[in-house]
């Protein structure tokens, strides 16, 4: 799709029940962007599912249009935190702040949503501090507990909230890269009511929609991802279930990210909040003249980037990619580059090594391959770790190997 936003049919809000939908961009159809195949699967149909990004103009959330069941996505996952150094330095620097700003001890308990490996709560276990992960995936649970980390192999609901909240009330509720994932927000923050203690924080981070907008960062969306999160969308749907947003904090991480805290609707906000509330009505986020261009920046990144991919290859030059994470698996996919294209793609993660890309089926081996086999060039497919990355692998760089970054704009560093 080209151009500005169109009228949907047949939508509603997940958030504010609201029908008026905007299509803001349709990346096709694509595969499950963690589902990794391996070989012995290519005989076997690789599913695909509709994957486009609309916004409500009632309350203006963005939101994915067609949903894929929690199930099929995170029954069994291959994403593992503790691969990515970067956010397991985030981790432990936002575990000993909360340990120390909010004087946590044995007496406090502490609730994590989609714990994954128990890279954040493992910090609290450390200190001896209550706690409790709630993570949907058995396989990423086992690795958690195997750390001593108290694990429910679970999906989190308001009906979970309420067994628990039953017979204690979290202190401090955490939630990483998981709102933006759960299909019905209204339960997910029903559950934060619940669980939390009277004066108690949930904390919750995700992708910043703003970010997002700005730099055209297209393949953020996958179907794990429903919600594309402003605080203008945010503040209506907690003030619904009587909590309020008290503090935001702008990360750099995943190409730009927000931090909210928050508390029940009778706690005070700083004055963090109303700056971002103002700034973005300066934006004119509640408007869908923000969302008209997002389409043909994707489509322009995609030509730019596949022409320069065949430049490469013209020229001779041989091409890898470097981070088998979901965000690659829908660039690859959007822009049509196949294992005809792009040789092998580098990843840590042992779990993601011996697989195929979803859809593309391009290889993924192990990092030590990069340096062995020395392509002229690495699409940065994890492109919100490159400096990370690029550190890791300066012999890579050191010996000739250059990076080819997509996004924000395509460039060959």
């Amino acid at each position: 799709m080209s151009g500005n936003p169109k009228k949907l049919g047949n939508f509603a809000c997940r958030s504010c029940g609201g029908v008026g939908g905007e299509l803001v961009l349709d990346l096709g159809e694509q595969p499950l962007a963690n589902n990794l195949p391996s070989a012995n699967d290519l005989g076997q149909p690789e599913p695909r599912f509709p994957l486009r990004l609309a916004v409500c103009t009632d309350c203006w959330l963005l939101q994915i249009t067609d949903l894929v069941p929690p199930v099929d996505l995170f029954s069994e996952y291959i994403y593992f935190s503790s691969y990515s150094d970067a956010w397991v330095n985030h981790a432990a620097q936002s575990a000993q702040r909360y340990l120390r700003d909010f004087e946590l001890g044995v007496d406090d308990w502490v609730v994590e949503i989609a714990s994954n490996d128990g890279y954040l709560l493992r910090h609290f276990a450390a200190a001896d501090v209550p706690h409790l992960g709630i993570e949907p995936a058995e396989n990423v649970a086992a690795v958690a507990r195997d750390k001593g980390v108290e694990t429910r192999v679970d999906f989190f609901t308001a009906d979970l909230a309420r067994e628990l909240g039953a017979t204690q009330r979290a202190d401090l509720m955490l939630g990483c890269n998981v709102f933006a994932h759960v299909p019905d927000p209204n339960d997910f923050v029903a559950g934060l009511k619940e669980l939390l203690a009277l004066e108690g924080r949930a904390i919750l981070e995700f992708p910043y929609a703003m970010e997002m907008i700005a730099h055209g960062e297209f393949d953020t969306i996958y179907h794990e991802h429903v919600f594309y999160f402003t605080l203008t969308a945010l503040e209506p749907l907690f003030a619904r279930h009587e909590l309020r947003i008290t503090r935001v904090e702008e990360l750099p991480l995943h190409g730009g990210s927000l931090r909210v805290f928050v508390r029940h609707q009778d706690c005070e906000e700083d004055a963090t909040v109303a700056a971002l509330r103002e700034r973005e009505v300066g934006a004119g986020v509640a408007s869908v003249d923000y969302y008209s261009g997002f389409a043909s920046r994707a489509e322009r990144t995609r030509e730019v980037l596949c022409e320069q991919v065949v430049a490469l290859r013209e020229q001779g030059m041989s091409v890898a990619a470097y981070g088998a994470a979901a965000k690659g698996s829908v660039l690859l996919n959007y822009c049509g580059l196949n294992a005809e294209q792009v040789d092998f793609v580098v990843d840590r993660s042992p779990h993601k090594q011996g697989r195929l890309m979803p859809g593309v089926h391009v290889p993924v081996i192990a990092p030590d391959e990069l340096m062995m086999r020395r392509p002229d060039v690495a699409l940065l497919l994890a492109w919100n770790f490159a400096e990370e990355i690029m550190t890791q692998q300066s012999a890579y760089r050191d010996a000739g190997g250059k990076f080819l970054i997509p996004i924000p704009e395509v460039k060959l560093i």
